[in-house]
């Protein structure tokens, strides 16, 4: 098994080659993650139009007053009613969308995994009988089994939640900054961190990946030598041997998992203290726009709910890039 590491960059270029037969499926995920991102910007409208319109006397946002026919907007009731129809409307639509995205990237996901294990079994047929004797059948086995479904994380769990959190993100910077640049500007500014905690954390989890991996084949490998020669085993009497042999190997596996999630926990919670710094200062500017009457108290709510949205495909693009470690 190589040790050698690869860059994201190279990551993917290496599993896009891949997954060239399935290129029409991931254009079509891409497309329909391209739909999260304008749902997500009217998610939190209706509440502005209920605090600004209803409770406020503040007009429909401009595209409104477009689209929407003139009676659903003539009384305040009427624009109640059309908060809830949007409410529920948007609801719909982000359901839709998911389940649209869960089947066919479930669809999508088996069938690359099913093709990349056939490769990787037929690989493992072609190598040289030194190989297999000198690494074992348990090395192939791991890959086959275990290292197939890779191709689904990087690909339809990885690359496409990447380039649909892209897209909500751009989507989220725009309109933010058209109600206010300096809140947009703020929020922008938290990113250079996620990108240097990306960096620092994805070498860390890289090499205590390839510790994991390394101890699982040894305990598999275990399993593997005992039952190919089960019958000398149990001739000498040496089943306890054996089985304290794959208890070390498998505890030593478990406690290298358990700093894997140690480490992942430390970079989710250095991404959260992020966030919450970057919150805080927004919600302490725009509540001053508020005052000086530069901006309306359902512009900022407005703001406030994109941030939490803008923070997501952020938060997103550093984990995965992050996750893919594995």
């Amino acid at each position: 098994m190589s040790n050698k590491r690869y860059s994201a960059l190279v990551l993917y270029k290496r599993v896009l080659l891949q997954v060239r037969p399935y290129w029409l499926h991931l254009a079509l995920l891409v497309f329909l993650g391209l739909f999260a991102a304008p749902i997500a910007l009217l998610m939190p409208l209706p509440l502005k139009i209920i605090v600004d319109s209803v409770i406020g006397s503040e007009p429909l946002p401009g595209f409104l007053r477009i689209v929407v026919p003139t009676f659903m907007t003539q009384t305040k009731g009427a624009i109640v009613g059309f908060s809830v129809f949007l409410v529920l409307f948007v609801a719909l639509l982000n359901q839709l969308q998911r389940l649209a995205m869960w089947w066919l990237n479930e669809y999508a996901s088996e069938q690359m995994a099913l093709h990349f294990r056939s490769q990787l079994f037929q690989q493992a047929q072609r190598l040289s009988l030194t190989y297999h004797d000198n690494h074992g059948i348990a090395d192939a086995t791991y890959h086959v089994q275990y290292d197939a479904p890779a191709i689904q994380r990087v690909t339809t769990w990885g690359l496409i939640p990447i380039i649909s959190a892209f897209f909500t993100l751009l989507g989220m910077v725009v309109v933010t900054a058209r109600i206010s640049i300096e809140l947009a500007l703020i929020a922008l500014a938290v990113s250079p961190v996620f990108l240097l905690l990306t960096r620092l954390y994805s070498g860390k989890l890289w090499a205590r990946w390839q510790r994991v991996k390394d101890l699982e084949t040894s305990a598999l490998s275990v399993v593997q030598e005992v039952l190919s020669a089960i019958r000398v085993v149990v001739a000498f009497g040496q089943e306890s041997r054996e089985l304290n042999r794959f208890v070390h190997h498998s505890q030593s596996g478990l406690w290298a998992r358990l700093r894997v999630v140690l480490t992942q926990s430390f970079f989710g919670l250095f991404v959260g203290l992020t966030i919450g710094a970057g919150t805080a200062l927004d919600l302490l500017i725009g509540w001053r726009q508020v005052q000086a009457g530069t901006l309306t108290l359902g512009e900022l709510l407005l703001v406030m709910a994109y941030l939490t949205q803008l923070y997501d495909p952020l938060q997103q693009i550093g984990q995965q890039i992050a996750s893919k470690q594995e």
